[in-house]
């Protein structure tokens, strides 16, 4: 066979890749970590061969989908590290990583049940740590956060951001720009005019109530 008619098998083949990365994301976020693969292959509507050749098992699906997310998370922290001013440096990191954790409402799951201990997750993460304290270091040491901030407040700040997100995504989907501001005042750290959102109405503050 042609090289040229072998091309769009490999197309096919990453388009498959991607549906059931989006599928196994969506499913992911509604369902959490009970969904298999071959419910996986049902809603992206492919065969369950094509899942299993791509991703024998969940955990390497969870694997790759780490792989993903952990790599914008390294490209937020490089581009934040290119900023001359330290604060700013710091302050573009929290801010792009709230945004892009708002905006998953599946990342909690695929941390929970990615192998963090094996290569390639083992390493992202630690490379991810060095460059989040190599931020946190020079913030701290240019005076531009408040006494005592360390880079555990990172993953904290993450964490509120993502649970105020998770719970307010269908009522009001930019509540969590709202906090952004307060947490990063509180750190010391001016954040833009244009991310201040109101307080949520009773109404809303009613509809992220748990449902049972």
């Amino acid at each position: 066979m042609s090289e040229d008619r072998q091309r769009p098998l490999r197309a096919d083949a990453e388009r498959n890749r991607r549906l059931i990365m989006d599928t196994a994301e969506r499913l992911f976020a509604e369902r959490g970590s009970v969904a298999t693969l071959n419910e996986i292959a049902h809603e992206a509507g492919v065969g369950v061969g094509t899942v299993y050749r791509r991703f024998p098992d969940l955990a390497s699906l969870m694997n790759a989908l780490f792989a993903e997310r952990f790599t914008t998370f390294l490209q937020l922290a490089e581009t934040a590290a290119d900023h001359a001013e330290a604060g700013q440096a710091l302050r573009h990191y929290l801010v792009e990583a709230a945004r892009r954790r708002a905006g998953d409402p599946a990342l909690d799951v695929i941390l929970a049940h990615a192998d963090l201990e094996v290569a390639p997750a083992a390493g992202m993460r630690d490379e991810l740590g060095r460059r989040v304290d190599a931020l946190v270091e020079r913030a701290v040491a240019a005076g531009a956060v408040r006494e005592g901030f360390a880079s555990t407040d990172v993953y904290a700040y993450l964490y509120m951001i993502g649970a105020v997100a998770d719970r307010t995504r269908d009522v009001a989907p930019d509540a969590w720009l709202r906090y952004v501001d307060v947490l990063l005042r509180g750190f010391g750290l001016e954040p833009a005019t244009a991310m201040r959102q109101p307080a949520m109405t009773d109404a809303q503050i009613l509809g992220t109530w748990p449902k049972p």
